[in-house]
Order: structure tokens, then C-alpha cells, then sequence
């Protein structure tokens, strides 16, 4: 008895032991946890310094003073940054006593000379450099509006880019889009003290069949930066009064657009159009619009030729009257006559 009382007391001592060691180890663990959570937060922030902040890596070519690029270099955070090119053309780095010459270098030669002043001024001994191109302003921007899919504004990337590839960007041309487009190119001021509110624009006209369905070389034209591109919608001819369809119809081309095409679009006159119609037109510079008169019948029955219409014009062919009122009472005549005549009829049936 004495012995399993003994045996029962000593029992507890390695239950003990085994607490002992358990809580030993989670401290550990613990330990262990900081220690590779730390790494890694070290590692992370690391990372996030050595990665340059850029937007986009655009194709590669001449540096100019005001592009933005992106330098990188492997392993050495402080070293890696954006930094605009400035005025004289030259950019400066942490750590670098000299300024370093950019303009006019491709991304591969900035790169080497960055390489070249970090071990010339004994920075580094075997540095591993990327440079990177995030904005290009060595170029204005080009902008496309009017009658195109998206208009947008953007920065040319190669030197110089034709009017076909900007309206490409833009989406291509609208089904509204006009026969001509208008494009814009600013000029150098006139003297060397001239301020740039003085400047004068020069404004070209590229017909569109020339452009797309001719492919004219000549009217794609080459845009060098800075050029405004407007595509104007079609005009549009509105034709109101007695037709079966009136409304507004574009005018594709001006020199095709005339009377009879018109009254085509619409389907043709009403029984109660008059043979004389109006065009009312409003001329360069006029306060209000003229009328111009026209001889519908003889136009419709070829003894006279086809009046050409112009965008804007309004068409109006009023309602003949004289001709409603006679119809209308001939139908009341043949109405009543017809009345009377079923009378006799059911009187004599009777």
C-alpha cells in the first residue's frame, strides 16, 4: 500500500517536465516567426525601392530634354528612381558628384554612361543598370476630334507619324464624318522674341476619297507634333412639306446633291404638293436666309435641268390649296350624289 501511494506522488514530476519543454519550443517557434516575418517585410520594401516608379515602357528611342525615364539599378534602392531630363538635357543621380548627359542618347547608351560614372567615381564597383522610358516629351501632342469613333489626344512616339495613323488611332472615321478633313499645324513665331499668343497656325484641307480611296500619298500628309485634326460631320439637307417622308438627309458629296436625289431620299411628292418649291438658303456672311424659287414641275417633266442643293439648304414645297379644296368637293359632290342615288333605289324597291 505504502509503495502505490509512493508511485502515485511521484507521478506528476514528468507531466511537469513535458510542460516545461512544450512552452520552451512555442517560444521558439515564436522567435522563428518574427525573425522570417521581418526578412520578408525587409525583402518587400527592398523590392518595392529597387523597381523605378513608371507608368509604361515605351519603344525605344532618342532621350530629350523633359522625357521622364525610369533608371534601375540591381541591388542599390537609393540609386533607383524616375527622373526627368532636364532643360540642358542632363540628369542627375544620388550619390554622383556630375550631372549626366542624356539628350540625344538611345536607353542602351544612357545606360552604359550611368554604368561609366558609378565606377569612375567609385560608387560601385560592377553595377547592373536598366533605364526605362516613361514619357516622351520631346514631341506636342497630337490631337483628333470631330466626326471620329474615339477622340483622342496623344503623344507622338516616333518623330513623325502620317494623318492615316492618327485617325487610326482615333478609331477611324464616324458614319457622320464629313468629305473633308481639317488639320491644324502650329507655325514658329514670326521673330525670336515673339510670344507664342503671336504664333500662326496653318490649316490644310485633305479630302477624304483621296485619303482613304485614292490613297493619295500626298494627302497623307506627314504631322510632326502639335497638329489639331478635325473631322467635320456631313451636312445635312432638310426637306419639309408635302412629301411622304420628310426629313434631314446628309449630303456625302455637294456636287452630287441636287433636287430630284433628294426628293428620292423621301419617297417622293404628296398628291397635294404644289409645282413650285422653295430652297431656303442662307449665303456666306448673310443675316437671314434667302428663297430661292423653283419650278418643280418643269424639273420633274425634264424641260428643265436639276437644281443642285448645298448642306443646310432647306427644301420646302408647300401645299397646293386651290387643288385640296376643288378635291374635297368633288368627294362631297360624289358623297352626296351617292346618297341620294341608294335612296331612290330603296324607294323604288319599296
Amino acid at each position: 500500500m505504502v509503495q502505490a501511494v509512493n508511485s502515485r506522488k511521484t507521478n506528476p514530476e514528468p507531466q511537469v517536465n513535458t510542460d516545461k519543454h512544450r512552452s520552451k519550443r512555442i517560444r521558439i517557434i515564436r522567435v522563428h516567426l518574427c525573425s522570417s516575418l521581418a526578412i520578408l517585410l525587409l525583402s518587400a520594401s527592398s523590392l518595392a525601392q529597387v523597381q523605378p516608379v513608371t507608368t509604361q515602357n515605351l519603344p525605344a528611342q532618342e532621350i530629350h530634354p523633359n522625357d521622364l525615364v525610369g533608371v534601375s539599378v540591381y541591388g542599390e534602392p537609393e540609386l533607383t528612381r524616375t527622373v526627368r531630363v532636364g532643360a540642358d538635357g542632363t540628369i542627375r543621380l544620388p550619390m554622383l558628384k556630375e550631372k549626366i548627359k542624356a539628350d540625344g542618347l538611345m536607353p542602351e547608351e544612357l545606360e552604359q554612361a550611368i554604368v561609366r560614372a558609378l565606377k569612375t567615381q567609385e560608387i560601385l564597383t560592377h553595377p547592373f543598370v536598366t533605364v526605362t522610358v516613361a514619357e516622351y516629351h520631346s514631341l506636342p501632342p497630337i490631337s483628333v476630334a470631330g466626326a471620329v469613333r474615339i477622340p483622342i489626344t496623344f503623344q507622338p512616339v516616333e518623330k513623325k507619324i502620317t494623318l492615316l495613323e492618327a485617325i487610326t488611332r482615333a478609331g477611324g472615321l464616324s458614319p457622320e464624318a464629313g468629305s473633308e478633313i481639317l488639320v491644324t499645324s502650329p507655325l514658329s513665331p514670326a521673330g525670336a522674341g515673339t510670344q507664342a499668343t503671336n504664333a500662326v497656325s496653318l490649316v490644310r484641307r485633305v479630302q477624304v476619297k483621296s485619303l482613304i480611296d485614292a490613297a493619295d500619298p500626298d494627302s497623307n500628309i506627314l504631322l510632326e507634333g502639335g497638329e489639331e485634326i478635325r473631322v467635320p460631320e456631313l451636312g445635312k439637307v432638310y426637306v419639309v412639306g408635302n412629301v411622304k417622308n420628310p426629313g434631314a438627309f446628309p449630303v456625302q458629296d455637294t456636287s452630287g446633291t441636287s433636287i430630284l436625289k433628294v426628293l428620292a431620299l423621301t419617297q417622293g411628292l404628296t398628291p397635294y404638293a404644289t409645282h413650285e418649291a422653295f430652297i431656303y438658303r442662307r449665303e456666306a456672311g448673310a443675316a437671314s436666309k434667302n428663297e430661292i424659287p423653283v419650278d418643280l414641275k418643269k424639273i420633274m417633266d425634264r424641260k428643265s435641268p436639276d437644281v443642285p442643293l448645298m448642306a443646310n439648304d432647306v427644301l420646302y414645297i408647300p401645299d397646293a390649296h386651290k387643288r385640296r379644296a376643288t378635291t374635297s368637293a368633288l368627294e362631297k359632290a360624289f358623297l352626296f350624289g351617292g346618297i341620294a342615288v341608294s335612296a331612290l333605289i330603296y324607294a323604288m324597291v319599296r
